[in-house]
């Protein structure tokens, strides 16, 4: 175990309960935004019944407060003293009591980023939480490997990141095993056997993901190889360029001497050179051989040591005559080609210890390991973007596996979690006992319910939007129209198929529906083009109502993955066994939007 020092303070689970009370009281208002369906924006005269402000106004005032930097401004502070009492009341409305309706987008802009993940106060920080893992001890890796170069950018900045904390929470325990459930790909599962030395199972439902798994991670234990023998070569070259220039400074140094030695014997000029030769080329090769490798980071800790162990062990890493031995210290070669094969063989078994095994199997909350995993010790629960209910499935796993020792997940696809309340269980007929959400017992208690379209609305990318990444208005713009025109040209209010990714291959509105008609199975012949056009030009001039609405939905979204997120991190702090448990800001939320990792750690035994 690690030197590690005191873990960072965290919220008691009393301070998180009161939060979220805070939460809910706004998003019990809120809510009915996030809810509403742009497909339905239209026909079902969404900005009339949601919102009593222009839309021109909604939208310059959330697009200020999405540019700005991620800390409350002033006004937040009234917002923070009026949380701590029993409501809101001494703020402004930002709802109409009697119409529901929206008519303070000011207030509203405050009391989003206030209740947001960052701005609560919930994240433990990064660096901090190192820190306080580590100790005083640096982490020993292969800084050799370099993920960008068989992942995209977004996957390498995931996986460095996440395999760093999940490696400093392995030395802080320990322990060596590493279960990464909805491992997908295994990029995170190769990245910690090979450059931190795990042994991790890599637990996905898909058999293609996990056959695919394997050939990859055959393709890197390749390229793993091709990386430490262009260093290895680096180094030998290195060391063979030092004994030359060392040779012939002492050839040139032997030929100045020979005319005082002319009377010399032979056998003596021979004892004289290998004196002169031998020691000092030896010691400088080491020292800057050494000096080169903490430098390139080429060999992981125990790799130097087994290099440089002993003097044998470095003579066989240099070029054949970089230093010539002396007549009495002649080793045989079949010897040394003996010592070569054994170290050969050392390395070899050292570099397969570290195993990463796909495996194929569908978890839930009810999964036993031990049947999965034959040889399940004291390990990790890890999840890189786990979907929907994989998640929370994560976390029941881990607070009932004793073997379970240490949490690292980050959630994803929160529209695919089941809500326990969304639909009455007499209606849905569904037996199912633990669901995705809520977790926590105070949310179960007050029988709460975010919706589909909610939970979707939490995926939206708030910090990409605020960076100039925006929203497709356009296309959802067509998608609504479109809409209206099923409703009133085909009297179809629902429709349950899906028009895809037709908006990509438009050259324009009158081609994206006779394609989307086309898709849908209706007649588009029935439609002459005259028609259609009239309906884009009706709905026009209102695109921005949809754009302002969209842009509430999207400030709306860090709300609701923080009602998501506190839920699972009150669960953690209901379990006895769990001893301390947090949230970590790991991603740039620009290059990955789900950036909020999970961590969790049980008692030390």
């Amino acid at each position: 175990m690690a030197a590690s020092g005191p873990l960072p303070v965290t919220q008691d689970l009393s301070t998180l309960r009161a939060t979220l009370q805070g939460l809910l009281r706004f998003l019990r208002e809120a809510l009915s935004i996030s809810n509403a369906h742009t497909v339905d924006f239209y026909t079902e005269s969404v900005w009339e019944q949601l919102v009593d402000l222009p839309p021109d106004v909604v939208l310059a005032t959330l697009k200020r407060s999405a540019s700005e930097a991620e800390a409350p401004p002033s006004d937040g502070r009234l917002l923070l003293e009026t949380k701590r009492g029993s409501d809101l009341t001494s703020f402004p409305k930002i709802f109409c009591e009697t119409s529901q309706k929206l008519v303070n987008i000011e207030t509203f802009a405050i009391a989003v980023k206030y209740y947001s993940v960052q701005n609560l106060g919930l994240c433990t920080p990064f660096e901090q939480l190192l820190v306080a893992l580590r100790g005083n001890q640096k982490q020993r890796t292969d800084g050799n490997v370099k993920p960008d170069e068989f992942m995209n950018l977004k996957k390498s900045h995931e996986v460095q990141a996440m395999s760093e904390l999940i490696s400093s929470i392995a030395d802080y325990f320990g322990i060596k095993q590493v279960i990464d459930l909805g491992s997908g790909k295994g990029y995170l599962s190769s990245f910690l056997s090979l450059k931190y030395g795990l042994n991790v199972y890599g637990i996905d439902s898909s058999n293609a993901n996990t056959h695919g798994a394997e050939e990859r991670n055959r393709k890197l234990k390749k390229h793993w190889k091709v990386c430490h023998t262009r260093s290895k070569l680096d180094v030998n070259g290195l060391a063979l360029k030092m004994a030359k220039e060392k040779k012939v400074q002492n050839e040139s140094k032997y030929k100045a001497d020979t005319g005082g030695l002319c009377n010399s014997s032979p056998t003596s000029q021979e004892k004289m050179y290998s004196s002169d030769f031998s020691p000092d080329i030896s010691d400088a090769v080491i020292s800057n051989i050494r000096k080169q490798m903490e430098n390139l980071h080429v060999y992981s800790h125990q790799e130097e040591n087994l290099c440089f162990e002993n003097a044998s062990s470095l003579i066989d890493l240099l070029p054949v005559n970089a230093i010539e031995p002396t007549t009495s210290f002649q080793i045989p070669k079949r010897k040394k080609s003996e010592a070569n094969r054994e170290r050969r063989k050392m390395t070899s078994t050292s570099s397969e210890s570290n195993i990463y095994s796909p495996l194929t199997s569908f978890i839930t909350a009810d999964s036993e390991l031990h049947d999965i995993i034959k040889d399940l010790e004291d390990c990790l629960m890890v999840g890189l973007h786990t979907c929907g209910d994989l998640a929370p499935s994560t976390l029941r796993i881990f607070a009932s596996k004793s073997e379970a020792r240490g949490l690292c997940s980050i959630g994803c696809c929160y529209h695919l979690l089941s809500e326990e309340f969304e639909t009455p269980r007499e209606a849905a007929a569904c037996t199912q006992e633990k669901w995705g959400f809520p977790m926590c017992q105070y949310l179960k208690e007050e029988k709460w319910c975010c919706g589909r379209n909610a939970r979707m609305s939490a995926c939206l990318a708030l910090e990409r939007v605020a960076v100039g990444q925006g929203l497709p208005t356009e296309s959802l713009f067509y998608r609504a129209v479109l809409q209206d025109i099923i409703k009133d040209c085909y009297g179809i209010t629902k429709c349950d198929r899906h028009v895809g990714k037709v908006y990509s291959k438009s050259s324009s509105f009158l081609d994206y529906v006779r394609k989307s008609l086309k898709k849908l199975g209706l007649d588009e012949s029935k439609l002459p083009k005259n028609i259609i056009m009239d309906y884009y030009e009706k709905y026009k001039p209102r695109m921005n109502e949809l754009e302002a609405f969209n842009m509430l939905k999207v400030v709306l979204a860090p709300c609701i993955e923080t009602l998501i997120l506190l839920d699972r991190l009150c669960y953690l702090k209901e379990q006895e066994d769990i001893a301390w448990s947090t949230l970590v800001k790991l991603f740039d939320p620009v290059k990955s939007p789900r950036c909020y990792a999970i961590i969790a750690l049980k008692k030390q035994q």
